[in-house]
């Protein structure tokens, strides 16, 4: 049976079903998820990241990485942890880049994690015996200083939608139309009165899961020291917005078609992620992709690049702008740091973080 027919024989039993509750299913399905079972990431896939565009993303990571360590005092154990690592190209590239850095890879313990089994896949033919796995960053031994990288995760993490009507807030959820497909409608919510104030029409996204997250690192941090890098497109300042997509062969697709078959996404709520690890004792900026790029120097790299290869000048050129290009990812992609209160990471410095919502 289908992923798209057990869902039908979940709703008709059981009534509709939360968009956070959809996303889980078609992305982590164990049997028919997207994740769990083929995830296309490239350009002949369904989506292509930074790190696949050009190898300069991942380098100014890693240096990055090597400059958050010598801000910490080289501490002698470490974790460096990527979450989410895709096809493992951006773990190669910090790695290769900390060959330059004296001690770091010495002192690095290097885990990714990943709960995609084709994915780990790809990752072990890259990277071999480098890195080790976990499925969850509670799986990491805890007791060292960790520097964590996450590039494009929260964005496939699940979000509720909540839609204001002219009598007050509803849940949009997917269930059945008069035909039994499936179909997006509205239902009562009891939470509407903890959401903020609107004009009908207007939606609100709310993911407990990346605030989990922020919550998660934010002890993490606050316990061992460290620093995260969150990277992803989304919303600097609390708002409002339908931002569900599905993608397949890199265009857009409607999101209830072939549940499995194309990526879901929705944009990170860095407010929310930020605010949670707060919370729990951490400290937290933000920067633009173009603004974390530039400060780390990938103007001076582009241009490198370009004398030990000329030829490649223009392909050279056109990576520069698809990364920092206030059209293409440079605005709309956010740069979060998230890290003890003793120090500040590289990029940050002289900062006014993101108030709190």
């Amino acid at each position: 049976m289908s992923l798209r027919d057990r869902l039908t024989a979940l709703i008709a039993a059981g009534g509709p079903i939360s968009v956070a509750q959809y996303m889980t299913a078609c992305l982590h399905d164990p049997n028919d998820g997207y994740y769990a079972t083929r995830p296309a990431i490239g350009e002949d896939g369904d989506f292509i990241t930074a790190p696949m565009i050009s190898q300069m993303f991942g380098e100014l990571i890693g240096v990055w990485a090597a400059a958050a360590w010598e801000l910490m005092g080289q501490p002698d154990t470490l974790r460096l942890i990527e979450m989410g690592p895709g096809d493992g190209t951006l773990m190669d590239d910090i790695l290769r880049t900390l060959r330059h850095a004296p001690g770091f890879l010495e002192a690095a313990d290097v885990w990714l994690v990943e709960t995609s089994p084709p994915l780990r896949a790809l990752q072990a033919d890259r990277l071999g015996e480098r890195v080790r796995w976990a499925a969850t960053l509670a799986e990491i031994p805890d007791g060292a200083p960790l520097i964590l990288v996450a590039n494009e995760l929260l964005d496939c993490l699940p979000a509720r939608q909540f839609v204001r009507t002219a009598i007050g807030w509803a849940e949009q959820v997917v269930g059945l139309d008069g035909e039994g497909e499936l179909a997006f409608g509205l239902a009562a919510t009891p939470v509407g009165a903890l959401l903020p104030d609107a004009a009908p029409g207007q939606v609100f996204e709310q993911s407990a899961a990346q605030a989990a997250l922020g919550a998660e690192l934010g002890a993490r941090i606050a316990a061992d020291g460290g620093a995260a890098l969150l990277i992803d497109y989304g919303r600097a300042e609390p708002g409002f917005g339908d931002t569900l997509q599905a993608l397949r062969r890199h265009e857009k697709v409607d999101p209830l078609w072939n549940p499995g078959e194309a990526d879901l996404t929705v944009h990170a709520d860095f407010p929310a992620v930020m605010a949670a690890a707060r919370a729990e004792g951490c400290e937290a900026a933000l920067l633009t992709q173009t603004d974390f790029l530039a400060r780390m120097g990938i103007g001076a790299r582009a241009e490198a690049l370009v004398r030990a290869a000329p030829r490649r000048s223009g392909t050279i050129g056109r990576q520069l702008t698809r990364l920092i290009g206030a059209d293409e990812m440079g605005e709309l992609f956010k740069v979060c740091a998230l890290h003890s209160p003793d120090w500040t990471p590289p990029a940050f410095e002289n900062l006014s973080v993101l108030e709190d919502a």
